[in-house]
């Protein structure tokens, strides 16, 4: 069932509205009406998936907790299960591969995010002692945030709470219709979809991804940094990270993408833009 994703700076109260949110679902499943549907509740967060703070400061680290998050996330999503993602989610990267989970599992999705001020947000960070972000992290973390568009499928439903403010509640109604009453859209790129007649689809599929991820890897042989690469298939060129890309990240996006698009077939010709775009947003 639903995946929540909640999102905003550094101690802008995003657990306590998790928790909130918890309880008000967990209210309304009680009542008669819904008892039928036989629903739980799960957070996942930074606690529970044994993540610190200091994480955030080293990208090996980081990366090892996205990676954590992810497989929770597509661990508990389930008919039976409404799971809130109560982590920082500040990368649209991160949220995009939370959506292709909800979606890969037909089930809906939405963002809630914690709206405050830069210096409300500090102020209450460093009221938390131990807690507390150090004011460096902090401080980084706030220029890395990617706030939410709610133009951008991935970021939509978008919910926006005023934090701290206690007349600004959660649209708990609407959430719920959102979440619970509608249903969920289909687990494919809804622009490009091809009826399951092409006898070579998946060969194309894993061929022209296999070449764009070949392509990639040639053009780091040489060991000149490039922020943008043409490659084979599509005029939209992939946007490097500034880093070297491995192998095994790169078969794991391949992967994601195969993944997701084996069951409704894209158009053969679309293949190449999509996974690049799919490498661009994950990226």
């Amino acid at each position: 069932m639903p995946l929540i994703m909640m999102t905003g700076y550094p101690s802008s109260g995003k657990s306590t509205r998790a928790l909130e949110l918890k309880q008000l679902f967990e209210e309304r499943l009680a009542q008669p009406a819904h008892q039928h549907r036989r629903l739980t509740v799960q957070i996942v967060n930074d606690a529970t998936l044994g993540v610190t703070h200091e994480a955030y400061a080293k990208p090996s680290e980081e990366k090892m907790a996205r990676g954590a998050l992810l497989s929770a996330v597509e661990r508990l999503v389930s008919q039976e299960t409404i799971v809130i993602a109560d982590t920082p989610n500040y990368i649209k990267g991160l949220r995009y591969q939370l959506y292709c989970i909800a979606r890969e599992v037909s089930t809906t999705q939405c963002v809630i995010h914690c709206a405050i001020s830069v210096e409300e947000a500090r102020r209450i960070n460093r009221s938390r002692g131990s807690e507390a972000y150090k004011d460096e992290l902090f401080d980084e973390l706030v220029m890395r945030y990617e706030e939410p568009n709610s133009a951008a499928k991935w970021d939509s439903p978008l919910f926006t709470v005023i934090q701290h403010d206690p007349e600004d509640k959660l649209p708990f109604d609407n959430i719920w219709n959102a979440l619970i009453e509608q249903r969920a859209p289909p687990p494919n790129f809804a622009t490009a979809m091809k009826p399951v007649t092409e006898t070579n689809y998946l060969f194309e599929l894993d061929k022209m991804t296999l070449d764009i991820v070949n392509a990639i890897l040639d053009s780091q042989k040489s060991g000149v940094p490039m922020s943008q690469l043409v490659v084979p298939g599509t005029s939209d060129k992939v946007q490097l990270p500034g880093r070297c890309l491995s192998l095994p990240e790169l078969r794991r996006y391949r992967m994601q993408f195969t993944k997701l698009n084996r069951q409704v077939p894209l158009k053969i010709d679309k293949i190449p833009t999509l996974f690049v775009n799919y490498l661009n947003i994950s990226l």
